[in-house]
């Protein structure tokens, strides 16, 4: 008798962010799951730092939570401070950012799951993928089990091949304490999968008790914290944990450099690329030579314990040289290391094998999502899980896929980014990569992807009209401020205050409150203001939101505009097995680059590396467009 009976809909390899996630909604949306994992233990864990969020990270969790996820829900009951980034910049910039408890978070995770229909677990490595005419029909277990699904997401993280290093000494491992995983990667190559290997290192976790806060920089969570969730399911945190900063020094800078000759990063044993944007403090001193001291974020791992994550300390050079160095950091003279910090090498395969549902184009049901796609982050994979999960679904159910565009979500540009662009280091998410970033904002994720998510079958009905509530109820405030004039006298003083001329004549709030000197506070004082909130029971969170849409009422529409154009392009499609041999006037590397990733409409085209605006016109011809 066989341990697996059925043939599941979806099996998900890997319980990590990305996996977990995938199995959620792949559950949620009616489909048979199966969350395979090698130790149910460890369901979501925090493997680098316990925070979630950050600039533009932040950005994705709430689009996670608008869509159905769990990671925002599980953020925000774990969460032991929050913050909100950038809260000095422009509406677009700003990003959530909570410190979580490790424990916790996984704990939350995992109860979740258990309590969510549809969802088996087995536990147990993975090592084969089973495949007929280019087509997944399920995977082999290490024990030689044949577990037969419709489609299966792969979301290894950094499992595949792993390979772990401190200083000279190198061991297997997919992360401190667990076995790689083998066997996967050999049975893609095998059917034509290209495959290459990453970087990524982790700093050492030091005991709190050892430390001396007193000579770092308190960092406390925001006075009135807000939370990543738009449900009614959670509560922002009614109190919070520090963290602190601190700062090395040319001294302990010479201390890392006594351990250079030993590094694996110098000597040549790590061959591979690590994330450029969060480089080992070895890196840093190497790149940085000027620069004679770098933040170190002391960050809490929990609630209760004595745990502490030396942000900023990434290492794998040996423990006694780590050790050493940070003895001469302010603040740590006498630390206690619970362990050291570590570099980790794994495979992973280059996404431009991806559709932009994430199921591959080689082999029809078989989905690749978080670091084996090469990204890094817990939010990035968490997001790939999503929509892998999704589209696995909408597969089985012979529906048509949830693709986001780039001006619909921060998820949408990340997935295009992978698949059109490629990448040959850790990608991480940035508001920069995100062209229309004021519509992507992190206070509108629920207007922009809930009915989406609603539509199918994902987001609950309570979801979808909470969101159109808070957008009945924000447009309505617009209205009041498009149609309710103010006096000069009432602003003058207000204006003058704040440097802005001074009005002569009567004028509508929304002319008069789009002035870039004001800011909210200055217009909640305003009569009227108050008044009209306090009559329609208004929160912070409608309050906002309406605020928002009058001071960038400009900038918005502007974004929107280019917005459209951009889906014009959209709307052109390159028909799916379009010849580009037989354009004999389009440069070699167009030709190559278009007929690698085969990208599906004009506008995906021209965000290829190295495909000219002329290639484009070119091409547009022989479409006969």
């Amino acid at each position: 008798m066989s341990l697996f009976q059925d043939k599941y809909d979806v099996v998900v390899v890997g319980a990590g962010h990305a996996g977990s996630e995938a199995a959620a909604a792949a559950a949620n949306m009616g489909m048979k799951t199966l969350l395979v994992t090698m130790s149910l233990q460890n369901i979501a864990q925090m493997s680098c730092n316990p925070a979630m969020g950050g600039i533009a990270k932040g950005q994705i969790v709430r689009e996670i939570d608008a869509l159905g996820g769990y990671s925002g829900i599980v953020s925000d009951n774990s969460a032991i401070q929050f913050k909100m980034l950038n809260i000095s910049k422009g509406p677009a910039m700003w990003s959530p950012r909570c410190q979580s408890d490790r424990m916790l978070f996984a704990e939350n995770w995992r109860l979740m799951l258990e309590g969510t229909p549809n969802l088996d677990f087995y536990q147990e490595m993975i090592s084969g993928i089973l495949i007929e005419n280019n087509k997944v029909i399920g995977v082999k277990t290490s024990l030689g089990i044949e577990i037969k699904s419709y489609t299966v997401i792969l979301t290894n993280g950094t499992f595949l091949n792993g390979l772990i290093h401190i200083g000279d000494k190198q061991f297997g491992g997919g992360r401190a304490g667990e076995s790689a995983s083998f066997g996967i990667t050999e049975d893609l190559i095998k059917v034509g999968f290209e495959s290459g290997r990453m970087k990524t290192g982790t700093p050492p976790r030091v005991d709190g008790r050892s430390l001396d806060y007193s000579k770092m920089d308190e960092q406390p969570g925001d006075v009135n914290p807000q939370k990543f969730s738009y449900s009614d399911v959670t509560k922002p945190l009614t109190k919070q944990r520090s963290c602190y900063m601190t700062y090395t020094s040319p001294e302990v800078h010479n201390l890392l450099r006594e351990g250079f000759d030993r590094s694996p990063m110098f000597n040549g044993r790590i061959k591979s690329l690590g994330p450029r944007y969060c480089p080992s403090i070895e890196d840093k001193i190497n790149r940085f030579a000027d620069k004679d001291r770098h933040q170190l974020f002391v960050e809490p791992e929990g609630w209760n314990t004595v745990e502490v994550y030396v942000n900023g300390f990434s290492t794998s050079l040996p423990e006694d040289v780590q050790f050493k160095a940070l003895r001469s950091v302010v603040g740590f003279e006498n630390v206690k290391f619970f362990r050291p910090g570590y570099a980790i090498e794994y495979d992973y395969f280059p996404p431009t094998q991806l559709k932009h549902t994430l199921e591959t184009k080689l082999v029809e049901g078989l989905f690749f999502a978080g670091q084996i796609n090469g990204t890094t982050g817990y939010e990035e994979a968490a997001a790939q899980g999503l929509m892998a999960g999704i589209n696995a679904a909408l597969k089985v159910q012979e529906k048509e896929p949830l693709i986001l565009k780039r001006n619909e979500a921060y998820i949408g540009v990340l997935i295009d980014d992978l698949i059109t662009k490629g990448t040959e280091e850790p990608y991480r998410m940035f508001t920069s990569r995100a062209e229309y970033r004021t519509l992507l904002r992190q206070d509108n994720a629920d207007f922009r992807l809930t009915p989406k998510a609603f539509e199918i079958g994902l987001a609950t009905e309570d979801r979808l009209r909470r969101m159109e509530y808070k957008k009945e109820s924000s447009e309505k405030f617009v209205q009041f401020f498009k149609e309710t004039s103010v006096q000069p006298k009432e602003a003058n003083p207000i204006l003058e205050e704040k440097g802005s001329e001074p009005m002569k004549q009567p004028d509508k709030m929304f002319k008069v409150f789009s002035r870039p000197q004001l800011e909210d506070n200055d217009i909640l004082q305003f009569n009227k203001v108050d008044a009209y909130i306090k009559e329609n029971s208004l929160d912070d969170e409608i309050i906002s939101q309406a605020i928002i849409q009058v001071k960038y009422s400009g900038y918005i529409e502007k974004e929107k505009n280019n917005a459209d154009k951009l889906n014009r392009l959209e709307d052109l499609i390159i028909p799916e097995n379009f010849d580009y041999d037989k354009i004999k006037s389009m440069s070699y590397e167009a030709k190559d680059k278009l007929k690698k990733i085969r990208p599906v409409t004009i506008s995906q085209a021209s965000r290829i590396s190295g495909v000219a605006p002329s290639d484009i016109s070119i091409l547009l011809i022989h479409m006969g467009r």
